[in-house]
C-alpha cells in the first residue's frame, strides 16, 4: 500500500509533463505541416554544377 505513495505523484508528474510538452508543441508550430517533410524525402532536385578551376 505504501507503493501508491510513490506511484500516484510520480504518474501526475509524468501526466502534467506530458501535457505541458503536447501544448508547447502545438503553440511553438510542430504540427502545422504534416505533408510536406514526408514530400521532401521524395522530391528529386538537379544537382549543383560546381565550377571548376582551371585557371
Amino acid at each position: 500500500m505504501s507503493i501508491l505513495l510513490v506511484l500516484i505523484p510520480l504518474s501526475l508528474a509524468l501526466v502534467i509533463f506530458a501535457g505541458w510538452g503536447f501544448f508547447w508543441a502545438v503553440n511553438t508550430g510542430q504540427f502545422d505541416d504534416l505533408e510536406s517533410p514526408g514530400w521532401d524525402a521524395l522530391r528529386e532536385e538537379t544537382p549543383v554544377e560546381l565550377p571548376s578551376s582551371d585557371g
